[in-house]
């Protein structure tokens, strides 16, 4: 069961769709929630600092407080208005510190939720979604910057090539897939394409000993990438939710993603869950 969920509170905006979403599954589950915002700290260390520059300093670090505190302010009158248990958190740190510690709190809860990165959004968000995936050792779950509608199991898309990290990413939903109302298995065929391959039959088999009942269907991927024929299909079929694999390595703290994960953290249009 999904019983503490952790989200990364957008700060600086009036919007948050990340924040709605979370929400609405936490009380889906009833479910405690934390919401954290960030008070970056400025780029340059006070100590090399005087005079004039200083108070630019410290108006910069006074307006990160300041967006901070209203997004936890927006989290705390949503979560009141639905009678959830939760938790707000303001930490003050630089955008490093800010994402290890986001990682190291999402260590002890069953979901950690975050914001699609936003193109015009800066890197802070990119680099929560990776260090939330890579280092919380937790499921993510990925909501697009565009999301509007709450958290819906109306049918979930359940991605598999037979991987590692698919096969994480398929326990790890498990509470979803449960009360999901229609799920598919879905294979993306990069290769050459047998209708007589059975690939993901077992694992239709082991989700239906979990009373999760499944479809499976394979679909060709000769033309486009696999991020791409996923998002196709998904829009095709108006799926409420992903569930994949999230790859990748990092070279010391540079995270360098797989393709079929960084396509859908660019191009997303569904809530996806991953797990690495």
């Amino acid at each position: 069961m999904i019983k503490d969920i952790i989200v990364h509170l957008a700060s600086g905006t009036e919007s948050d769709p990340a924040c709605r979403y979370a929400i609405s599954l936490a009380e889906t589950y009833n479910a405690h929630i934390t919401g954290v915002a960030f008070a970056y700290d400025p780029p340059w260390p006070p100590s090399l600092l005087e005079g004039a520059v200083i108070d630019v300093y410290q108006t910069a670090k006074a307006d990160e407080q300041k967006k901070a505190k209203n997004a936890v302010d927006r989290f705390e009158r949503a979560t009141k208005q639905s009678q959830l248990s939760a938790q707000p958190l303001v930490i003050e740190a630089s955008l490093l510190g800010a994402t290890d510690a986001f990682a190291a709190l999402g260590r002890t809860c069953d979901l950690v939720v975050v914001q699609q990165p936003d193109p015009d959004g800066g890197a802070s968000t990119q680099d929560m979604v990776e260090s939330a995936l890579f280092s919380s050792g937790r499921p993510v779950l990925i909501v697009p910057y565009i999301q509007k509608d709450g958290f819906s199991l109306d049918y979930v898309l359940c991605c598999w090539d037979g991987s590692r990290a698919a096969a994480r990413a398929v326990g790890d939903s498990l509470p979803l897939l449960k009360k999901a109302k229609r799920v598919k298995i879905l294979i993306v065929v990069t290769g050459k394409f047998d209708e007589k391959d059975v690939t993901g039959a077992d694992l239709a088999t082991h989700l239906a000993r979990h009373g999760v009942n499944t479809e499976l269907v394979r679909i060709p991927a000769a033309d486009i990438d696999v991020a791409n024929a996923i998002l196709s299909h998904a829009a095709d079929t108006n799926a409420t939710m992903v569930v994949m694999g999230g790859f990748g390595h990092s070279r010391l703290r540079e995270f360098i993603l797989g393709g079929a994960t960084r396509g859908m953290l660019e191009s997303m249009t569904v809530p996806t869950l991953m797990s690495h």
